[in-house]
């Protein structure tokens, strides 16, 4: 089969993974511009008339709280109100003394030490994203957060002797990009990719892979210090034993790969970052700058109604239901949950609201006595990856050379997380240490101090982590019809966005809906 640029494309894909292809597209002016923010912050010249002035916005996620910040910096009369106790949503970090009651009845009690936190939910932040301009401009602390670490494991179950025990995740990517670019490299010097690329081209193709591969000055993959020592250089004679890799079948067979593509992603390339003491000190700093004036805590809402002078909104608040008027509502809950409210919205919207499928998943916290990790493995931050159901195993990135700390034991998504969502607290740790021991042995098991877990599907006001558009969002007309308001009723989240689960997509879709609705009050 002849190839074409577009295969050859592909092909670099493979061999590298997405950063490799991606850096090939830049190369041939085809890799897409980074996407500009086009919102403008409003400033008290931006008040709209009498009349046009009140909002209240219903979720103090990070949509919420950020609509209104942005709100309240024009002038406008805000009310935010939240269910829940503390703001945030969805970005929860849970230390001791945390208390959480699930949908099921059962209740934990975070006992995590003094500087010790678990984040349930959001962790990481990406470059590019503006929740690190939030940070700036709220004067929030933020720390880099080990996304990948070659010093961490991959465990995965197969025929092979890679299977079934764990690696170092640089050997195993040592090993395979080793063997990939020696494939690569064969296959130009067969002529292959004669339709395509120069002699030249060929050339500096051949010395890429050469130095991407660490090949042998023959072009082959025989294994280097990339992968690791059997024994560590030291002193003197000591010059270190490197282990020789499996053979190319077996290494292809053994599936240890299937996760190097993650950091090429263009949300979880290093450096990633998060907030220093936990994310939700992100939204903590939000609300403080609100103030209490603004944010009603332990507010659920009830109703939410469209009238012929603007919305009105019932909530309760200790039993107690109480009635808000305004010009507009900016509406975060998840909208899987919005049709449970008393309402006048359209069928179509109710339609729309209800073809997002929220998805299941959520974090085992697990705080040791002693950072084991970093004393016996020398692991300081990234994640060890599985095909258990644990699915992935997060070393802290703060409190390095601390005594204790808490270990990330799952954070999985989807069928496998739901395995978890099953069980109380107590099976749930019981099975991810039966899973994690089997990446790092019987030491796992041993001086835990205390654990924590969330399971989004189970938690109030949340029932489901993030959601997914059947289809996609972008063939999909129930995600555009909730771009549009619903009379003065406007919905914002990060489901509305193209960053979904991700703070950003929250942020983006709150200053898109507040320009529309400042547009629309000033007509």
């Amino acid at each position: 089969m002849a190839t074409t640029r577009r295969s050859f494309i592909q092909r670099l894909g493979v061999a590298g993974g997405a950063g490799l292809a991606y850096s090939a597209l830049a190369s041939l002016e085809l890799a897409p511009a980074a996407a500009a923010d086009s919102f403008q912050p409003l400033t008290p010249r931006d008040r709209p008339g009498p009349g046009h002035r009140s909002v209240v916005v219903l979720g103090g996620g990070p949509a919420g709280l950020c609509s209104a910040y942005e709100l309240r910096k024009a002038g406008y009369r805000v009310t935010l109100l939240e269910a829940r106790q503390r703001p945030g949503g969805r970005v929860w970090s849970a230390r001791g003394g945390t208390v959480e009651t699930d949908l099921r009845g059962e209740r934990q009690e975070c006992r995590f030490s003094d500087g010790h936190h678990l984040n349930v939910g959001a962790t990481r932040i990406p470059q590019d994203h503006l929740t690190l301009d939030y940070a700036r401009e709220l004067g929030v602390p933020i720390v880099p957060f080990g996304n990948q670490n070659a010093n961490t494991y991959v465990r995965y179950a197969g025929p092979t002797s890679l299977n079934n025990k764990p690696i170092r995740y640089r050997q195993a990517k040592a090993d395979l990009l080793g063997y990939v670019s020696e494939l690569l490299a064969k296959a130009t010097q067969r002529g292959s990719l004669d339709d395509t690329l120069s002699t030249e081209d060929k050339e500096r193709l051949a010395e890429f892979l050469s130095s991407y591969g660490d090949l042998s000055s023959d072009g082959r993959y025989l294994g280097s210090d990339r992968r690791g020592y059997v024994t560590e250089p030291g002193a003197g004679t000591e010059f270190g034993e490197v282990g020789d890799p499996a053979s190319l079948s077996e290494t292809v067979r053994s599936g240890i790969g299937r996760n190097f593509a993650f950091d090429f992603g263009y949300d979880q390339a290093m450096q990633m970052l998060t907030v220093a003491g936990g994310m939700d000190q992100l939204h903590r700093a939000f609300a403080r700058e609100l103030g209490r004036d603004v944010i009603k805590y332990g507010a659920e809402v009830i109703s939410c109604k469209n009238t012929p002078q603007g919305v009105t909104v019932e909530y309760k608040i200790d039993k107690r239901v109480r009635r808000i008027e305004a010009d507009y509502v900016i509406c975060t809950i998840p909208p899987h949950l919005v049709p449970r409210l008393q309402h006048n919205l359209s069928a179509e919207v109710v339609a729309a609201l209800r073809t997002p499928v929220p998805l299941s998943s959520g974090k085992l916290g697990i705080e040791y006595r002693r950072r084991w990790w970093e004393l016996d493995d020398r692991i300081y931050g990234g994640a060890s990856n599985t095909d258990l159901d644990i699915a992935q195993i997060m070393y802290p990135s703060d409190n390095l050379h601390a005594k204790r700390g808490v270990v990330v034991g799952y954070y999985s998504t989807g069928p496998r997380h739901e395995r978890f969502d099953v069980l109380n607290h107590a099976g749930r740790v019981a099975k991810a240490l039966d899973e994690g021991a089997q990446i790092h042995g019987d030491k796992y098991r041993k001086g835990i101090a205390a654990t924590f877990s969330g399971a989004w599907k189970q938690t109030r006001y949340s029932e489901g982590a993030w959601v997914s558009w059947p289809g996609g969002a972008e063939q999909s007309a129930a995600y555009r019809a909730l771009l549009e308001p619903a009379g003065r009723i406007y919905f914002a989240g990060d489901h509305l966005s193209n960053a979904i689960a991700w703070q950003h997509g929250a942020f983006v879709s709150a200053r898109a809906v507040v320009g529309q609705l400042n547009e629309r009050a000033h007509r």
